[in-house]
């Protein structure tokens, strides 16, 4: 494999490498703020911090489901870059053309990986809200 093609590829790698991590920090965010919020109903017994969750786990979950579909878009890129010959190397770094089939936004949303993390996240609040309720 030519150094060309080594070096596109890496750089298409630490696109994929990024979107992951950012999908992990969105995640980690995503339950610090929910238990933020869980402990401040219970320590207040108000029912409006839970109910600010079911704002938060969705916009967490949006952008979550973005990063997603945008590193399996980059996938696409790396993957037709590797069966590209050397002299078809051209350094584009656009995946949007990979915007097809599993690599929308929407398929990223409900992605087999963020439907059960973002549904426990959902289930939680609303056990919590009724624990809440019930005090």
């Amino acid at each position: 494999m030519s150094d060309k093609k080594m070096k596109h590829l890496e750089f298409i790698q630490n696109v994929i490498s990024r979107m992951n991590s950012n999908s992990f920090l969105i995640k980690g965010w995503s339950i610090t703020l929910v238990s933020a919020l869980f402990a401040l109903a219970a320590k207040d017994a108000n029912i409006n911090y839970v109910l600010i969750s079911y704002f938060v786990i969705p916009v967490f979950w949006l952008l979550d489901g973005f990063f997603i579909a945008t590193e399996r878009q980059y996938r696409e890129l790396y993957n037709e870059v590797r069966e590209k010959d050397e002299a078809s190397i051209d350094f584009d770094m656009n995946a949007s053309k990979f915007n097809v089939r599993d690599n929308t936004w929407g398929r990223g949303i409900f992605s087999k990986t963020l439907v059960p993390f973002y549904g426990i996240s959902v289930s939680a609040a609303l056990i919590v809200m009724f624990i809440i309720n019930g005090c």
